[in-house]
């Protein structure tokens, strides 16, 4: 799957803008804040519905309008698909795949796979928790549409639930309610739980080999789930800490409180990696992404890489782009001098000034 171009109006600093991509390394060059990151931002929510920045559909529109429009042609084996997708501040947004609406996000994900690599997903691995499940979350909502389904469900359940400790405050005969509430959080909590060892085992297959040739044939690196409650447990734990939860009116137990570790040995890496170790871990980890779209999507991802090569050394940059192969990239930059030094086939140039985007034809 490729992405041929993108149509924006109303989105973020851009009134209208149409761009069209080569289906190998597409270069937005620029100054910061022209606009670069706002288009890779918007292939990722043609993608998932969703801002890789967790920005609400309020945020996306243009500061002077009330709606913005993104338009996404894409083309597999020939075949060419169009999302629509209308962004408004005060109502939900709505979705069309070649002129047919749909209700569900789950109809949309994964007819394009999409991996986006920033800066600050260098601080995946030490930053805290719920940046891991976040990664862990965006990409198996990418790849499993019944993930998605118990996701959404939960987190529905988590909020009302938290309402309810806080309503109990006020009225503690709400209290009989509660184990209404705590099944349907254990339901699709094992769900989640499941599905999450699951991803695990699969991502640990792609990134042991790609860590050790990274580092140089130095290092093994393991990622670890650390449920924050077992299956078998979930209910009777629920149980155990109602006074607590009725006391800090919120819901203590369960997948939303999950973790990731990242061992490299015996080590760590999260408390006791170099920034360099965790760097290196958090390469590893996109690059094993990309391998893992391709196995259980059975295509290949377009992989989004924003800013992210100044942040990275000349061996892991040279790492990185000798990995993407055919797969189809957009990469944005400050200038295109970190690829001159690079044996680095590059197809289409774009420079993006002040919300405007002018193709520089093709560059070698």
């Amino acid at each position: 799957m490729i992405i041929k171009s993108i149509e924006l109006a109303d989105y973020r600093n851009y009134d209208t803008l149409v761009v069209s991509f080569d289906k190998g390394t597409n270069i937005l060059y620029g100054d910061n804040a022209q606009g670069k990151t706002n288009i890779l931002e918007a292939i990722y929510v043609a993608a998932t519905t969703k801002s890789h920045k967790g920005s609400k559909d309020r945020e996306i529109v243009n500061f002077d309008k009330e709606e913005s429009h993104i338009r996404a042609y894409l083309e597999k084996e020939g075949v060419e698909t169009r999302i629509d997708m209308h962004l408004r501040k005060s109502k939900s947004k709505g979705i069309a795949i070649d002129g047919q609406k749909i209700k569900k996000a789950a109809d949309l994900l994964g007819l394009c796979n999409v991996v986006f690599f920033s800066p600050e997903d260098l601080g995946i691995i030490k930053n805290g928790p719920a940046e891991r499940r976040r990664f862990v979350d965006m990409e198996l909502c990418q790849l499993d549409g019944f993930y998605l389904y118990n996701l959404n469900h939960y987190n529905k359940i988590v909020n009302q639930r938290n309402k309810l400790l806080k309503d109990m405050f006020l009225n503690p005969a709400l209290k009989e309610t509660l184990g209404i509430w705590d099944m349907q959080l254990v339901s699709f909590g094992s769900k989640i739980i499941e599905r999450r060892k699951l991803f695990m085992e699969q991502l640990n297959e792609m990134i042991y080999g790609i860590h050790l040739k990274l580092s140089g044939n130095k290092e093994e690196l393991s990622i670890h789930y650390e449920p924050d409650v077992e299956i078998e447990e979930f209910e009777n734990k629920l149980k155990l800490g109602q006074d607590r939860d009725i006391k800090s009116k919120m819901t203590s137990v369960g997948p939303h409180r999950d973790d990731f570790s990242f061992m490299v040995g015996d080590v760590d890496i999260r408390k006791y990696g170099s920034q360099g170790q965790q760097r290196t871990a958090a390469l590893s980890l996109k690059l094993a992404e990309i391998e893992l779209v391709k196995k259980l999507a059975k295509d290949h991802p377009v992989l989004l890489l924003d800013d992210v090569l100044s942040e990275l050394d000349s061996n892991r940059q040279n790492y990185l782009l000798n990995s993407i192969g055919n797969i189809q990239t957009i990469i944005t930059c400050t200038g295109l001098e970190e690829f001159v030094n690079h044996r680095f086939e590059i197809d289409k140039v774009y420079k993006v000034s002040e919300g405007t985007v002018t193709c520089m034809n093709t560059a070698t």
